[in-house]
């Protein structure tokens, strides 16, 4: 019970506040089991942020009752990003100023008494509100420059606010998605007996991909490369003091060493300005290209990764089932709407499976994902159908409980090919060898089967070299499953046999020497039949939320300008 006043008449109730915070998180009032009514009459500090608003004032049924001191009441709707659903807040005006409360995107920490809702008004029923008795704290916005002022803004708009989109309703619906789908995946490997486990993001290794990669450069502010400049000279001077009191004739050495030394470092700082440029003339004076990549890589260059596979198997043929995740970075200026410059990444590695096994264990993920979601969001989820009034709400639903189509790289060319020649699409037909665009494979989804769908043993040139090759040495042990939004796991089996893998190396023209810690895997007690899998988290969360561009699921999305 709360303290009672002086007067010694007691307060009503307190609700119980969410641990580490002195407020009750919304969530927890809107979505209890009987939708709050058990919480009437207790009291409540909520925090959050406001979407709606408008004014209220007591009707007046007789000239006796008309008073210019009447309150005006603040009706606010206030979302704190724990839930879709938004809780009637009623201020009134003698706490605070309706013109400081009610534009949307303030923010307010009040406190007050739950009460069955007397007032209804926007698209969210009210089954309960809180009449405020003080207003702890205020986060007012500036009306005129409120880039968020307007509601229901279009998701192309709200890109070109990323630090603050996430405060509507959209998109903290599609950030909780991307939670519950986290959560999900998390519980599955947990469940199952995998082990997560860290890897590089900053690597060596071209990772058998052939497209662009973004290199690592050290880049150091001028005046910090001055100090460790004279800092290494000091350095060389108390060296070489201590190096004469010991013996002369080893200092005679070490000078003429440390000449040699001097002469390559002019050297290299020679080259350093043709690369980076005369700091004087350089447009940004401050920040300047150091040539001190090789004191922190001194062997060879080093990328962002593109995808942690490799490195991943190399746990896999030590701990059984592994799965990691993590940031991947593509220097490819897609035209896709599903992919960015940066993708987080869910990467999975089993050891003694088979292509068929890790197909199956990809399977049962995305159904158990979709059913978690199902589960747990699908206030959110329909909350992003509703603007659009589609059936996608069905279409997972239906995820969960029908099988995916399944189909070899051979069968979905002709039967894409015998449709869009028979009905006189506006598409050209496919050649085998090729790979299968996402617009061909969203048409196999969403129009042919109407399911996901699962495409394997596609051709060896469209996949890279450490995937098996099957027995007609035209394809490999690969898969690809589909949902509408594209895209969302790329699945295979690892070749073990150590002279195709090499052959594989020679003929797409990789350098072996780049590998051989990879083909180390292979000469040193490597498994009979090892597999794997990436699930393209952001993808699939684009696919639950039923958009169809990756720039709206991700919080800050890196896109060349040519998207």
């Amino acid at each position: 019970m709360c303290p009672t006043e002086a007067t010694g008449v007691m307060t009503p109730p307190c609700t119980h506040n969410s641990k580490f915070t002195h407020r009750m998180i919304l969530k927890t009032i809107l979505e209890h089991s009987d939708g709050g009514m058990g919480l009437i009459g207790q009291k409540a500090v909520i925090g959050g942020w406001v979407t709606f608003s408008r004014e209220w004032r007591k009707p007046i049924s007789s000239p006796d009752e008309l008073d210019p001191h009447v309150p005006i009441f603040s009706v606010l709707q206030v979302n704190d990003g724990s839930s879709p659903k938004r809780l009637q807040v009623l201020v009134d005006s003698r706490l605070e100023s309706p013109g400081k409360v009610m534009p949307t995107g303030t923010c307010i920490l009040v406190e007050g008494i739950l009460q069955k809702a007397s007032l209804q008004g926007g698209r969210q029923v009210q089954e309960i509100e809180l009449v405020a008795t003080e207003v702890l704290n205020l986060g007012t916005v500036e009306k005129n420059d409120n880039p968020l002022a307007k509601r229901c803004m279009p998701l192309q708009l709200l890109r070109d606010y990323p630090h603050l989109r996430t405060r509507t309703e959209p998109m903290g619906s599609v950030r909780r998605l991307h939670d519950s789908a986290f959560r999900a995946l998390t519980a599955f490997f947990q469940d199952n007996g995998f082990l997560h486990v860290q890897l590089p993001v900053i690597h060596s290794s071209h990772n058998g991909f052939t497209y662009g990669k973004f290199q690592v450069i050290v880049a150091e502010n001028k005046d910090t490369n001055n100090k460790r400049d004279d800092e290494e000279k000091e350095d060389v001077g108390v060296s070489n003091c201590k190096c004469n009191e010991e013996n002369n004739d080893n200092n005679n050495n070490k000078d003429m060493k440390e000449g040699d030394d001097e002469h390559n470092s002019s050297q290299a700082e020679d080259k350093g300005k043709e690369l980076v440029g005369d700091s004087d003339n350089n447009a940004q004076d401050d920040i300047i290209n150091h040539v001190v990549t090789k004191d922190f890589f001194p062997d060879e260059p080093v990328y962002l990764t593109a995808h942690a596979r490799l490195h991943l198997e190399s746990q896999a043929c030590a701990l059984g089932n592994v799965y990691t995740y993590g940031p991947r970075f593509q220097a490819h200026k897609w035209t896709a709407l599903m992919t960015s410059v940066e993708m987080w990444m869910v990467e999975a590695q089993m050891a003694f499976t088979r292509m068929e096994d890790v197909m199956d264990c990809a399977y049962d993920l995305l159904k158990f994902i979709c059913k978690w979601v199902v589960d747990k969001s699908i206030e959110d989820v329909k909350h992003l159908s509703k603007p659009t009034g589609t059936t996608f709400v069905g279409w997972l639903q239906s995820i969960t409980t029908r099988p995916f189509k399944k189909l070899s790289y051979d069968k979905a060319i002709l039967v894409l090919n015998t449709i869009l020649t028979e009905n006189e699409y506006p598409y050209p037909t496919l050649k085998w060898g090729h790979p299968i665009l996402d617009g061909y494979a969203k048409f196999l989804v969403s129009t042919v089967y109407k399911r996901p769908v699962i495409i394997y043993d596609h051709p060896k040139q469209v996949k890279p070299f450490y995937v098996r090759l099957n027995d007609d040495a035209k394809t490999v042990a690969s898969f690809d499953i589909y949902f509408e939004g594209g895209n969302v796991v790329n699945g295979y089996q690892s070749e073990e046999r150590l002279d195709v893998l090499i052959a594989r190396i020679e003929e797409l023209g990789v350098s072996k020497k780049e590998y051989e810690w990879y083909l180390d895997l292979c000469r040193h007690g490597n498994t009979s039949n090892n597999s794997g899998f990436t699930l393209m988290l952001d993808a699939l969360v684009l696919s639950l939320c039923g958009f169809n561009d990756v720039r709206d699921v991700v919080p800050f999305p890196q896109c060349p300008k040519a998207n």
